[in-house]
């Protein structure tokens, strides 16, 4: 019988599960907001409040320790910066999970994970803006190798 015992194996190995969870940290304080199965999102949860909870310490000793869990310079950055003023007066529950139906393909149980007061602005990190790549004028050089190109078919 495994009364109490304290977490979900998920079907994978020991380190598997680590390396899955430090994946699972590192994107949603990159984009705040992940969508995921259930339990894998029940896992996560006291997981990011308890590194939340240590970023709110500003010290050396556990920016040393957050980057030996999570190995990521980007998240400890934000985590230090931005999101322990965010939850500065707040004493805990700085995540909530949202049932999201089934997956489609096994009929997994969905939720979305997110920060609560995310930033809305986060999911769209990785996204370039349009206006940069439509500003910027064609190259010569495509036009040159075109030339070419039509010129030896001749």
């Amino acid at each position: 019988m495994r009364h109490k015992v304290g977490y979900r194996k998920l079907n994978r190995t020991s380190e598997h599960r680590k390396a899955l969870f430090k994946n699972m940290l590192n994107t949603l304080i990159k984009y705040e907001q992940i969508t995921t199965t259930l339990p894998k999102a029940k896992e996560l949860k006291p997981k990011i409040d308890k590194v939340i909870t240590l970023g709110k310490n500003n010290n050396l000793q556990s920016k040393k320790y957050l980057f030996a869990e999570l190995q990521s310079k980007f998240s400890v950055d934000k985590i230090f910066k931005t999101l322990s003023q965010r939850y500065e007066k707040r004493n805990g529950g700085y995540s909530r999970v949202i049932r999201a139906g089934f997956r489609y393909g096994d009929s997994a149980p969905l939720a979305v994970i997110e920060l609560v007061d995310r930033d809305v602005q986060a999911k769209k990190v990785d996204i370039k803006k349009k206006t940069e790549d439509a500003s910027k004028p064609p190259s010569e050089s495509k036009t040159k190798d075109q030339d070419k190109k039509t010129k030896s078919k001749k």
